[in-house]
């Protein structure tokens, strides 16, 4: 008998990449309470100083690409777990990051949905394009598009903006007979609210992360440990009750 387990959305945090050496926002040590994110995250604070926020951006993007991060074994099985489901018939799996970074694709991934941008990415604010980009933004940086020079920002949602591809993450868990939420503090909508729409949809939640979320309550499954732990074992699970291989 076919596994009724067709259709997965899980959604990451900080807490996945925090392993890989990359800093959380919300912990206690976090980016944010080192850094006014009114100064750095908001479309205000990049009108009222761009040199700020594009100096803030290009030292986590020169970080990003240091070699002492890189995927871990988190990353690395969520990655065998979407080839294994895009190979299988008629499953779906819908990896959605609030993450910037590109480990999730250096651990193997093929299709993520960043909905809070991506970091190696520069948008123009004149044609409206965005481009990959690894070096720093500078206040005279051109347009690889358009040719326009000193219109270009960071490919990132701050706060205040919409996150993308909103519509096509809604009607994932619309369709969803599991959500699993991985590394995230449960209280940034709207991913927050995630939970919830799955739930209404009838299906199974499960929570996995270093300690509960703000939203654990949500969930009708938690694990509580280091990403790097649960989630191998998690995916092990998932491939044993489909019959899927990696």
């Amino acid at each position: 008998m076919a596994s009724p387990l067709q259709r997965i959305v899980v959604l990451t945090g900080a807490g996945i990449s925090k392993e890989s050496g990359l800093d959380t926002f919300r912990d206690a040590d976090g980016i944010w309470s080192k850094v006014s994110l009114e100064e750095v995250a908001t479309p205000e604070g990049f009108r009222q100083n761009p040199p700020k926020v594009q100096g803030f951006y290009n030292a986590r993007r020169r970080q990003l690409q240091d070699p002492s991060v890189r995927p871990n074994a988190a990353h690395e099985a969520l990655g065998r777990l979407e080839r294994a489901f895009a190979r299988g018939n008629g499953s779906d799996l819908l990896l959605v990051t609030q993450n910037i970074d590109d480990l999730h694709e250096r651990g193997g991934a093929g299709r993520v949905l960043h909905m809070h941008g991506e970091l190696l990415r520069a948008r123009c604010l004149a044609c409206e394009t965005d481009s990959s980009w690894i070096a720093d933004i500078e206040t005279g940086s051109s347009c690889p598009a358009c040719g326009t020079a000193g219109q270009l920002r960071p490919h990132v949602v701050w706060f205040g903006e919409m996150p993308m591809e909103m519509e096509r993450i809604y009607g994932a868990l619309a369709a969803c007979d599991l959500f699993v939420s991985i590394g995230t503090s449960g209280n940034v909508y709207p991913a927050a609210g995630f939970v919830a729409e799955a739930r209404q949809a009838g299906a199974r939640t499960l929570e996995l992360n270093l300690e509960p979320s703000e939203g654990a309550t949500f969930f009708a499954e938690a694990r509580y440990g280091p990403a790097s732990q649960l989630v191998p074992a998690w995916v092990e699970e998932v491939l044993a009750e489909t019959g899927l291989t990696a």
